[in-house]
């Protein structure tokens, strides 16, 4: 069997792989660019969002049974009267993750997980919460990413963008400056008594 001369050798391939490649073009950034669209963007996720949280939403649901029962059965005396608020707790919490990932809510999503996460942490569970905290706090930096890009998007950019008035800094508030206005008439010089 000839081999192709067109496909790479084994080392070809294995340096593409390792070896970052030196692009001279820019990185172009991708996502939403104007105002409009980065507004829409924090308003809703994106597809790979909700389904990661449609995907953890059950998951948690499954752990929740496993981890309050593995207590129950490891600590009955401690973990008896609580295990049905304990269950109702992280049930609640996998809920309300798969309601804001069923409506796209980015920062919803990411507060039920990181502290379902936190929760199963507490629990000494840390297996199981660890991936939660580590996709919950992925959530609230994309959300708050998303934040700081409209901030700036609307402040006209970090050096402003072509054509748009430049920023003056703001005056302090405790500064306050001298009064401009006509010059106060010299004072009259006092007249001389009469009675001297």
């Amino acid at each position: 069997m000839a081999a192709d001369p067109d496909k790479p050798t084994l080392s070809e391939r294995f340096t593409r792989a390792v070896i970052k490649a030196d692009n001279s073009q820019p990185k172009v950034d991708e996502g939403p660019q104007t105002v409009e669209e980065i507004e829409e963007a924090i308003a809703h996720a994106d597809d790979k969002e909700r389904l990661i949280g449609l995907i953890a939403a059950p998951l948690a649901c499954l752990i929740a049974f496993l981890v309050v029962h593995s207590l129950v059965v490891n600590d009955a005396k401690s973990y008896s009267s609580l295990s049905l608020v304990l269950t109702l707790t992280l049930l609640v919490l996998a809920v309300a993750m798969m309601a804001a990932a069923w409506f796209r809510k980015r920062l919803y999503v990411g507060l039920a997980m990181a502290l379902y996460g936190l929760s199963i942490f507490n629990l000494h569970f840390w297996e199981f919460g660890f991936p939660f905290v580590l996709f919950g706090s992925w959530y609230l930096v994309r959300a708050y990413r998303l934040q700081q890009k409209l901030r700036l998007a609307k402040e006209g950019g970090p050096s402003g963008a072509p054509g748009s008035p430049t920023r003056r800094a703001r005056p302090n508030k405790r500064y306050t400056p001298p009064a401009v206005g006509p010059a106060k008439p010299p004072a009259k010089p006092p007249k001389p008594d009469a009675d001297s």
